[in-house]
C-alpha cells in the first residue's frame, strides 16, 4: 500500500505524469474493447484493473520476448508499468486462446508523441497482424503522430509500410561497473 501511494505521489514528476498521458490512456482502455476483423480473432487492450485476471496467460509470451532482449525490463517491470497505466497491454484473442500480446508505451518526445511497441510476441501471426491499423487508430486518438518499434530486422519484412529510420547501437558496460 505505501509503495503504491509513493508511486502515485511521484507520478507528477515523470514525463507521463506531466503530460497527462497515463490518465488519458486509462480512460480509453477497456478490456471489453474488442476489435473483430474477418477472422475469429479479435484484439483487446487490457484495463490495468483487469491485468491480474489475464497476467498468467500472457506471461509466457513476455518471457519469450525478454529472453531475446537486452535486459531493458523483467516481468515485474512490465506488470508494474501496465498496472499503473504507464504501459498498455494488448492481446490477440481467438476464444478461448490468447494468441499474442503486445506492450506499448506512449513516448512524449519534446516535439512529438509516439506510440512505442516495447514487446510483441505470440503465435499464429497471420490471425492478428491485420489489427495493427486498430492500434494506429488508438495511438492517433491519444495524440501520437507515429509508431516506433525496436525489434529485430525481420520485422521489416512483415511491416511492409514501416521504414527503418535508424539503428539502435548498444555497448555493454556491466564489466566496467564496480
Amino acid at each position: 500500500m505505501s509503495r503504491q501511494k509513493n508511486q502515485e505521489e511521484g507520478t507528477l514528476d515523470t514525463p507521463m505524469g506531466r503530460t497527462g498521458i497515463r490518465d488519458r490512456a486509462k480512460e480509453s482502455i477497456s478490456s471489453k474493447n474488442l476489435h473483430p476483423h474477418g477472422s475469429n480473432c479479435s484484439i483487446a487492450i487490457v484495463s490495468p484493473d483487469d491485468l491480474h485476471v489475464i497476467w498468467d496467460r500472457v506471461e509466457p509470451y513476455l518471457e519469450a520476448v525478454i529472453e531475446r532482449s537486452q535486459g531493458e525490463a523483467v516481468l515485474e517491470d512490465y506488470y508494474e508499468h501496465i498496472s499503473t497505466g504507464d504501459m498498455q497491454l494488448w492481446v490477440a484473442i481467438e476464444a478461448p486462446e490468447i494468441l499474442a500480446c503486445m506492450v506499448t508505451q506512449i513516448a512524449p518526445y519534446p516535439s512529438k508523441r509516439v506510440l512505442r511497441i516495447i514487446s510483441l510476441g505470440g503465435m499464429q501471426m497471420d490471425s492478428w497482424i491485420e489489427f495493427l491499423p486498430d492500434v494506429e487508430h488508438w495511438a492517433m486518438g491519444m495524440g501520437c503522430s507515429s509508431l516506433e518499434l525496436w525489434g529485430r530486422k525481420g520485422w521489416l519484412k512483415i511491416l511492409k509500410d514501416w521504414e527503418c529510420s535508424y539503428h539502435v547501437l548498444t555497448k555493454d558496460l556491466k564489466g566496467r561497473m564496480h
